[in-house]
């Protein structure tokens, strides 16, 4: 038995679901998310809890049972409490202005770079001010939704316009992530 996928999936209060032929809506107090599931497993809903079932053993059977379960937990959670994705963009003169659903993205190139946001998908831009030990941090971006698979889509995407690069880590990174670092020419002449 799948251990991820055997474990039912709490509902919690304001949460309601509907199970239809192979999808699955979840309403909740952050707005409502809807998804086809796999025909091979079977979802019920039994005392306020979400369980799931598959219906034998094979290889593809097993894989479905702890996806299937890890994709609608995502969409309890999501309506529920929502997800948070923040870039932070490094490099001076990078900058990024947001304009209702549409950013406007400064990123060393001749011209500015455009993205438009998918529905369901918010940011927020936090500027900084260069200090004279600036690590070269310029700005922030916050994303925030209610659909995971879409948001980490939407920053991977962002992220792709720019992605930091080896010597001075200038680029998109997300918050937390360590770029390897090399060393230039200088230093190697150096050595």
């Amino acid at each position: 038995m799948s251990r991820i996928g055997k474990a039912p999936i709490p509902l919690p209060a304001g949460v309601t679901v509907e199970i239809g032929d192979h999808q699955v809506t979840v309403k909740g107090p952050r707005g409502e998310l809807s998804r086809q599931l796999p025909g091979a497993i079977e979802v019920a809903l039994e005392d306020d809890t979400i369980v799931l079932r598959r219906p034998s053993d094979i290889r593809e059977h097993r894989s479905l049972h702890g996806l299937t379960r890890s994709l609608v937990a995502n969409m309890v959670t999501g309506v529920t409490e929502g997800y948070l994705r923040v870039l932070e963009l490094y490099g001076v003169g990078f900058r990024i202005q947001h304009q209702g659903q549409r950013l406007s993205m400064q990123l060393g190139f001749s011209h500015p770079v455009i993205f438009d946001l998918p529905e369901g998908i918010s940011a927020q831009v936090e500027t900084f001010v260069p200090t004279g030990d600036n690590n070269y941090l310029s700005c922030r971006l916050a994303l925030s939704g209610i659909d995971k698979e879409l948001l980490g889509q939407t920053a991977a995407s962002i992220r792709a316009s720019k992605k930091p690069e080896p010597y001075k880590g200038k680029g998109f990174r997300y918050q937390g992530e360590h770029i390897r670092r090399k060393a230039g020419k200088a230093a190697q002449a150096l050595a």
